[in-house]
């Protein structure tokens, strides 16, 4: 039997053949059939892959004109698949499609040296396979291109951290009182924020111990992302610190950017999570440390109209334990419950911040603990379980695509928590807008392990800790 009538043969299981046209280079196959087909189009396209498998050989449905065709082409590519992949069906995608092809059916290998496999094989032919579940099946996807990630400057990652140093330190300094001549204030933005950094800059030094403890706190953060990253061969840029030049902070904070999807959920998992935990492993000893020099005093009763409003730190779970393991008492404390249960006014002081602790007890927070406070608070933030952010990250290694439902009801709790901290609102602006993609891995198959679930779940009971429902409180008035 020639090779013509084997193809001949085949093809008839699936085709009344009308016409056979030979060899067209430009077109890159083999040989092409034009007639009707006999059965259904995803039953021809099984059928034929399961015929011309063995022979290296793929078969590609398509029209010309008004006339079903396909196509045999030579196949370089099934042979790589099905050395890590059992083929129950294939599906060819179309010149100008990023999807090159399709296939389903069931992994034969363990699913992270599966894809290792499949990445260096098809790496020198430009292809990024995807590994997906669909149908109920395991589905390798190829695209056409690779990520070729971009050279960043690493000029620019020094030169941001270098004004966010110097403008928390001139805040921290500002903080601590650091302020120019009262004849030199005009009322104009400018010029007095001119002044404020000409003084903070001629006595740095009560800024310092703010600066230094934030920054350590924030670069142990990045720093946890980018070695994670980096452990993994995942694409990630140096730190990008963002300066700040006005009270309370001196600084937005920081970020990485992932240069190309994770391979994985599990490098996810460990690029997201070791930020947070890196950063509290600085933040938690400097908040105790901080907390050491800090003393416990009276709040005054009310507040005179000719005086500064009182600014209090919002208090999350680990920041009320802390206070009570350092002084042994739950502040600020009231000065007097009234007939309210203790847990109950906790409850609404804790989700609320009324009502105002005036004439009680509160801790004037030493800079450093107010740095530490800072840390926990910058954590609380980046582990909202939404997009791009470390929550975002965890709850979509735990849940997959289903992490979006979470979405609806994050935006529900930070409207919410906005009738108490107006601060909220922005962040659920901002996060209804960027917070709906999520860092999606390249291969979807490979689920955590055991451990790996553990940590991610103590990750979520870490934001429950240190999530802050009012971080700020001003208080204007006699409280009631």
């Amino acid at each position: 039997m020639t090779e013509t009538t084997d193809y001949h043969e085949i093809i008839s299981h699936v085709m009344t053949i009308q016409d056979i046209t030979w060899g067209d280079p430009k077109r890159d196959y083999i040989v092409r059939f034009r007639g009707e087909l006999t059965t259904d189009p995803l039953d021809a396209r099984d059928r034929l892959a399961a015929e011309l498998r063995p022979l290296k050989i793929s078969a590609i449905l398509q029209t010309d004109g008004d006339i079903p065709a396909i196509l045999l082409v030579n196949d370089p590519i099934t042979p790589i698949i099905s050395e890590v992949f059992e083929i129950e069906a294939t599906d060819w995608g179309p010149d100008d499609s990023p999807v090159m092809a399709r296939f389903l059916g069931a992994l034969t290998r363990d699913s992270v040296e599966a894809y290792d496999t499949l990445e260096k094989a098809f790496e020198a032919r430009e292809l990024t396979p995807l590994f997906r579940i669909e149908e109920g099946k395991h589905a390798i996807v190829l695209l056409r291109g690779i990520n070729k990630p971009r050279r960043s400057n690493p000029w620019t990652n020094l030169v941001l951290f270098i004004l966010t140093l110097f403008s928390v330190i001139v805040v921290g300094a500002m903080n601590e009182g650091v302020s120019p001549p009262a004849e030199a204030l005009n009322g104009n933005l400018i010029n007095d924020l001119f002044h404020y950094y000409a003084a903070a800059l001629r006595n740095p030094g009560p800024g310092l111990p703010f600066a230094l403890s934030l920054l350590a706190i924030l670069l142990a953060h990045e720093f946890g992302h980018y070695l994670a990253g980096r452990w993994h061969k995942s694409p990630v840029t140096l730190p990008y610190f963002l300066p700040m030049p006005f009270p309370p902070f001196g600084t937005m904070g920081a970020f990485i950017q992932l240069k190309a999807a994770p391979k994985n959920r599990r490098i996810l998992h460990d690029i997201g999570i070791a930020g947070p935990l890196a950063g509290l492993a600085i933040a938690i000893p400097i908040l105790f440390y901080g907390l050491s020099l800090s003393e416990v005093s009276d709040l005054p009763l009310f507040i005179p109209e000719s005086q500064a409003p009182l600014s209090l730190e919002g208090n999350s779970i680990l920041y009320l334990l802390s206070k009570y393991v350092t002084f042994g008492e739950w502040l600020p404390s009231p000065d007097s419950y009234g007939s309210t249960h203790p847990v109950l006014y906790w409850i609404r002081f804790f989700f609320t911040g009324r009502p105002s602790p005036l004439g009680g007890r509160d801790v004037l927070i030493h800079p450093i603990a107010f740095a530490g406070w800072v840390g926990i608070l910058v954590t609380s933030l980046n582990l909202i379980p939404a997009g791009q952010l470390d929550g975002g990250h965890l709850v979509y290694v735990l849940f997959g695509r289903r992490a979006r439902r979470f979405l609806p009801y994050v935006l529900a709790g930070l409207f919410a928590l906005g009738f108490a901290w107006s601060g909220w609102w922005l962040w659920a602006i901002l996060i209804s807008m960027l917070g709906r993609s999520y860092a999606e891995p390249l291969d979807q198959i490979t689920e955590l392990d055991p451990t790996r679930k553990w940590i991610a779940a103590f990750g979520i009971v870490v934001f429950i800790l240190v999530f802050t429902p009012i971080p700020f409180q001003v208080i204007t008035q006699l409280g009631l």
